[in-house]
């Protein structure tokens, strides 16, 4: 069994202190690794026992906690020193179980970055790398903000830390790095350089997975090592002893992607005078033994393989067409994703994926005939400031049977595409809203909210919403309503394009004044060009089939006299028998056309049954070229 030991940087923060330039507050309260090493009687040698680069046995996040030995006993506090409570390696797996989908991860990263720019940060930059010793990916997080000093990067990486006290700052919990970090890899490596008080410093610490379970310990051990660089070389920075420095030095190269200082001080080349980046390696595989993140698949774009593993399936059209939305591609497409993350569009400030910038992205800015309804919150004691709730049709409306809305807290994209109605009705479709709910706590995860009374009360009056914007609206795509007579004459025809107004606005019903929520403002943006509604049915037997056609004309319901000497279509002077004779023929294009479609499927599926098997054998390939790698380096 591998021996334990431990390292000076092993912090204990007061989660009371706001200071971020007093370096005293949390070094002070480091013991020296003298003392922790004669606590534990491990010698510093010991350090060196383990090999290099080794991983864990299980690759898989969701089983990575299994088979944990947990001691029987706890290693005894050494004389003249303060108990503190231990927090068991298990736990950082435990935490990051929160974080059930691995994009809400890398939004806790990216939203460390954003929290930046306040702080200076333009650009923030998410790539992949390939690591040198055994040629697996990383992934690499890096921005340009203020950076961390010694004492910042330590309550980076301690655990239930926050000093983001701002109304701005989306971060508040102090356990979104750790979290993150873990959901995504194995193990974490932190470069950080600041200037604060006139002093320039810079910062590696390692928080490793890995180190911690392989070497048995019984405590989260944070390695790290500090320079100040105000001069023209580097200089330790030491708070204990220059063993305990090198001791720190020693852990990072035997268990960080990097083998020499040399190789360490690199990483610092492309950060500049200020600026962090995170590396994150040690990538979770899935069931299938296969890295849960795809790299491959889009060279600009970062995927999950288990998404894109059912797509292989056939599918009907009108499903394709609904997964080419953006309602469904941001499940497996971080691009997607990031680009409606933050509602509002920075000014000064890049998100770069893979070396293309990410373009932002707000599906209200697509909305057809919208409208602004003001919401305010009702709590007891607590007087909430009204929000505005855009709502309007998706510029695919009606064909996709999309009803949703995005909502947000502080800037970020909380709850995507939430689906407020029962699924399968057709009541709805295409109705779509955006808001900022700043009123109501997101869960610790930020992809969803704490089910309080307030965020009840927000789901009803959501739900009447949608109602009432249908019910008011529906009449643009044919839909009859009680609000809307029979009277079909008096309806006109557009082109089948997205309206640029809306003419018809009903009064407000009663339920758009009085709110279980609060008192509401309806308020239709309208601009000065005219039109007119739009009816448009498909053929019954089209709609029986396939539901409403996407190439389909709307259909005229106030029929004109045909111009003279225009006879296409036109029925008048035909013989029955010649109308059936003539649909007669229809029918059987149609069948034929059905035939070909049938054919191109079989050959689809053949295709997709071949890419499959090819698939698989380039799988099995891959892991059996890591295994010989492996042997190679061994021997």
């Amino acid at each position: 069994m591998a021996k334990n030991y431990t390292v000076a940087d092993v912090v204990n923060i007061d989660s009371d202190s706001d200071s971020d330039d007093d370096n005293g507050g949390v070094i002070g309260m480091v013991p020296s690794l003298a003392s922790l090493i004669e606590n534990q009687k491990v010698s510093i040698a010991d350090a060196a026992t383990v090999a290099p680069r080794e991983t864990l046995e299980c690759r898989s996040f969701w089983k990575a906690g299994e088979n944990f030995v947990i001691p029987s006993s706890v290693t005894l506090t050494a004389p003249g020193m303060v108990e503190h409570a231990r927090v068991h390696p298990k736990f950082l797996h435990s935490n990051a179980t929160s974080h059930k989908w691995a994009f809400g991860a890398i939004a806790e990263l990216l939203d460390n970055a954003v929290d930046e720019i306040q702080n200076g940060a333009t650009v923030v930059k998410i790539d992949k790398i390939n690591i040198v010793k055994d040629n697996t990916p990383a992934l690499v997080f890096q921005d340009n903000g203020g950076g961390m000093d010694p004492n910042g990067i330590r309550k980076c990486m301690s655990l239930g830390y926050s000093s983001k006290k701002s109304n701005t700052t989306i971060g508040q919990y102090g356990n979104g790095f750790k979290t993150s970090t873990m959901r995504l890899g194995a193990d974490a490596m932190v470069f950080s350089r600041s200037t604060r008080g006139g002093k320039s410093t810079q910062s590696i610490g390692l928080l490793s997975y890995t180190f911690l379970r392989k070497t048995g310990q019984d405590d989260v051990i944070v390695p790290m090592i500090d320079f100040d660089i105000s001069s023209d070389s580097p200089q330790p920075i030491i708070y204990g002893s220059p063993g305990d420095w090198s001791t720190n030095l020693n852990i990072l190269l035997k268990w960080s992607p990097f083998s020499t200082m040399v190789e360490l001080l690199q990483q610092f080349e492309d950060i500049g005078t200020h600026g962090t980046k995170v590396i994150i390696y040690n990538l979770w595989l899935n069931d299938e033994g296969i890295y849960e993140l795809s790299f491959d698949d889009d060279d600009v774009d970062i995927r999950l393989r288990d998404e894109n593993a059912q797509d292989g399936k056939r599918l009907h059209a009108k499903t394709l067409e609904v997964r080419s939305h953006i309602s469904y591609r941001y499940r497996h497409s971080l691009r997607a994703y990031i680009s409606m993350l933050y509602l509002k569009k920075f000014k000064n400030f890049k998100i770069i994926l893979r070396g293309v910038s990410v373009a932002q992205f707000n599906i209200a800015d697509e909305f057809r005939h919208p409208e602004t309804i003001m919401y305010k919150p009702q709590a007891a004691a607590v007087d909430y400031a009204a929000t505005g709730i855009k709502v309007g049709f998706i510029k695919e409306a009606p064909k996709l049977p999309i009803c949703c809305f995005n909502v947000y807290h502080k800037n970020r994209l909380i709850r995507p595409f939430w689906k407020v109605v029962l699924e399968g009705s057709t009541r709805g479709n295409g109705v779509v809203g955006v808001l900022e709910a700043n009123f109501i706590e997101p869960a610790h995860d930020k992809q969803d909210f704490e089910r309080s009374s307030l965020f009840l009360r927000l789901e009803a009056r959501l739900k009447r919403i949608t109602s009432d914007y249908w019910q008011n609206h529906c009449h643009i795509f044919g839909y009859q309503t009680a609000q809307i007579p029979a009277d079909k004459s008096k309806r006109t025809v557009i082109p089948d394009q997205p309206p640029t107004v809306n003419t018809y606005n009903p009064s407000p019903l009663p339920s758009d004044r009085i709110s279980h929520g609060g008192p509401i403002i309806r308020e239709i943006n309208l601009s000065n060009a005219t039109s007119s509604p739009t009816a448009a049915v498909a053929a019954p037997h089209l709609r029986n089939y396939t539901g409403l056609r996407n190439n389909f004309q709307p259909v005229q319901l106030n029929p004109q006299p045909p111009a003279a000497g225009d006879t296409g279509n036109n029925l008048v002077g035909k013989s029955a028998a010649e109308i059936r004779e003539e649909n007669l023929q229809l029918f059987m294009r149609c069948e034929e056309y059905v035939k070909k479609e049938n054919e191109v499927e079989q050959t689809v599926k053949s295709l997709e049954k071949e890419l499959e098997e090819v698939k698989s054998k380039c799988a099995q390939l891959a892991l059996l070229v890591d295994a010989k790698k492996k042997e190679m380096q061994q021997v």
